[in-house]
């Protein structure tokens, strides 16, 4: 807990980068085919609309319900001069057959993937599980994208062999990484299940680092990235607050410098389609906008990326997958 507070109120986690306005910013997608998970609000939302004004030849929006996947399509196509091409992926990342039917439905509709954002999330759950008998917070924010991740990884390498492309992976992690628990909790699902919400959900933030990292070792040819979003406050944060006097004093002054949604897409936008292929440290951590994080012990740590990634693999196959 110290070191999350310490991590929130660190200004110089907030302060730095690079400048960056989507509207300008954002190269020229033409051609370019998109995912992103939990498109249908927040970040996600926002993330497609910016990405939607720069003639994508499609984008795919992945979400569990139906009606707010289409109402948010509306509200995308209305806000943009384009006829870009949008269409929605049901997919539960609780669920490992939802996962393998929208990872089958992208493949019978798209034979390239450029931009894949795994941006879909939960946070501050109550006890729960996946199918996978996962603890629901680390279940679902990795092991539901590594699945996905790896049923298209087929798609994605296979775009990056194609002269001049530019394939790229950005997994939203979050400052809550720090609240993560043992890296042998983090793997011990039993064990995880016990701790708090809040350490449960620094555990998945902390995978998704970790898993962008590994992803980039495995498969250079894709540009793999972990970024956090910014200062957005949830209630995730007022309930840390209200036990923590050191996170409560600097979530007040932070306040003043937290992230509006829109703000808080740049930093995904940044990596996914604004920086130049060569200006990203393949597996880094990047805090708004741009901001590199080359001591981050997740993104540096190549015998936990392993681990981590060897033992999710050895989950999958349990459930024959």
């Amino acid at each position: 807990m110290a070191s999350f507070a310490t991590a929130f109120v660190n200004p110089y986690n907030y302060i730095g980068g690079v400048c960056f306005n989507p509207d300008n910013d954002i190269l020229d997608l033409t051609g370019k085919v998109v995912l992103v998970t939990g498109g249908n609000a927040g970040l996600g939302k926002e993330t497609i609309l910016q990405l939607a004004k720069h003639n994508p030849e499609k984008i795919f929006l992945g979400a569990r319900t139906e009606s707010k996947a289409t109402d948010a399509i509306k509200e995308i196509k209305s806000s943009v001069s384009n006829d870009v091409e949008i269409t929605w992926i049901p997919l539960d990342l609780t669920s490992t057959d939802s996962i393998r039917k929208a990872a089958e439905s992208f493949i019978a509709q798209s034979e390239r993937l450029d931009i894949l954002i795994l941006n879909a999330g939960v946070m501050s759950l109550p006890p729960g599980e996946t199918d996978l008998g996962h603890e629901i917070q680390l279940g679902t924010n990795h092991t539901g994208h590594f699945l996905l991740t790896k049923l298209l990884l087929p798609t994605l390498l296979k775009t990056a062999e194609e002269p001049h492309s530019d394939v790229r992976v950005v997994s939203l992690s979050s400052v809550g990484h720090n609240l993560a628990p043992s890296f042998t909790t983090m793997l011990d699902q039993e064990k995880l299940k016990k701790v708090n919400t809040n350490a449960r959900y620094g555990a998945s933030k902390a995978a998704n680092i970790l898993f962008a990292a590994e992803l980039s070792r495995r498969h250079p040819s894709i540009t793999s990235v972990s970024v956090h979003p910014g200062v957005i406050f949830t209630d995730l944060y007022q309930s840390i607050g209200s036990r923590t006097p050191l996170f409560s004093l600097g979530s007040k002054t932070l306040q003043l410098m937290g992230s509006t949604v829109q703000q808080g897409a740049y930093n995904s936008l940044w990596a996914a389609a604004g920086a130049k292929k060569r200006d990203i440290v393949n597996g880094g951590y990047y805090v708004p906008v741009g901001n590199l994080k080359r001591d981050n012990k997740f993104a540096r740590s190549v015998d936990m990326g392993r681990q981590l990634w060897e033992w999710t693999e050895a989950e999958l196959r349990k459930a024959n997958l």
